[in-house]
């Protein structure tokens, strides 16, 4: 047995081959890169929306596949055909992979979607039976693919479906670039809406936890959430942040109403400082319920977020030090 890794050389792709390798699990490494990020490891570049590139790859009935490739917010999301951007790689390239795996005999799969396809909170904590609203593209693109996972259920196959929160560790920028520029230069740092909501996150490390879990469990057909335990509030982790890094900068309350009015206008004006599916939820308290995860498949977070936050900062300035080098 090995496992196909899809998206190998993204973040969490990364940490989980990582892990895979110190266990001495069979791996093979596929992404859209001319180049492996890890070298020692047996790698195919693929791009999963090209079903011809996909029939290369050797997947066996013994195999488990791991579909972690996905168009986020973190790359540069295109202005124009956002809709066709998300899509045909988050959708239409998992169902590609599900039905290569489908032909080659594997029926064994895990999908990351996104906490993103529920939406407004209806109810707290959010459990996977929650209505599925999503805001924007991203979110849409991956109900669709759920969607496309349910068929090939019915086909046979077993599917794990992850759900995480936003995922944060070490080598983790995205959003986080524009608050942690604010708080190296000691710059004041608004909250959207009060800050007294919590805004929960994921680690890096308890998603691969995640995975390792499934695995051993034989690949449950269900869905799972993923997040951490006893979130505080976003005022709370900020504050806290910006005193263990020996920063000045100062946690602001906002009108949350008023901001994200705001944020929508300057997105029409193509000025995006945050996308509609961030900033939306930003005031909101947003806590999955992770109890089905911990209870059927035995994981538990070790991470929470102060600590992902920190992590995340540190490896920023890292990051920004070798640029100005």
């Amino acid at each position: 047995m090995k496992v196909v890794v899809f998206g190998g050389n993204g973040f969490v792709g990364q940490w989980l081959i990582k892990a895979l390798h110190k266990e001495k699990t069979e791996i093979l490494c596929c992404d859209i890169d001319k180049f492996p990020i890890l070298k020692e490891i047996p790698y195919v570049q693929v791009d999963i929306c090209k079903q011809e590139q996909l029939n290369t790859i050797q997947i066996t009935s013994e195999d488990i596949v791991v579909n972690l490739a996905a168009n986020q917010y973190h790359g540069k999301v295109p202005r124009k055909n956002r809709k066709e951007y998300f899509f045909n790689v988050n959708t239409i390239g998992a169902k590609n992979i599900l039905k290569i795996a489908y032909q080659k005999g594997c029926r064994n799969v895990i999908q990351f979607t996104t906490d993103m396809v529920y939406g407004k909170p209806q109810y707290l904590p959010i459990d996977t039976n929650h209505p599925k609203n999503p805001f924007g593209y991203y979110g849409k693109s991956k109900v669709e693919t759920e969607k496309v996972c349910e068929h090939y259920r019915s086909l046979g196959m077993n599917i794990t479906i992850f759900r995480p929160r936003m995922i944060n560790g070490p080598g983790r920028l995205g959003i986080l670039k524009k608050l942690f520029w604010l708080i190296r230069w000691n710059l004041p740092v608004p909250t959207i809406g009060n800050g007294r909501n919590c805004y929960q996150m994921v680690s890096v490390h308890d998603c691969v936890s995640a995975i390792q879990c499934a695995i051993k469990c034989g690949i449950p057909n269900e869905e799972y959430n993923l997040g951490s335990k006893n979130s505080p509030s976003t005022r709370y982790l900020l504050k806290n942040l910006t005193h263990l890094v020996g920063s000045r900068s100062i946690v602001i309350p906002t009108p949350g109403v008023l901001v994200k009015g705001i944020l929508s206008f300057m997105n029409m004006l193509g000025l995006e400082l945050m996308y509609k599916e961030q900033y939306m939820i930003a005031d909101e308290n947003y806590i999955l319920d992770i109890s089905k995860t911990e209870r059927e498949l035995g994981w538990e977070p070790q991470y929470n977020d102060c600590d992902m936050i920190i992590q995340a900062y540190y490896s920023y300035i890292k990051h920004i030090k070798k640029e100005e080098c």
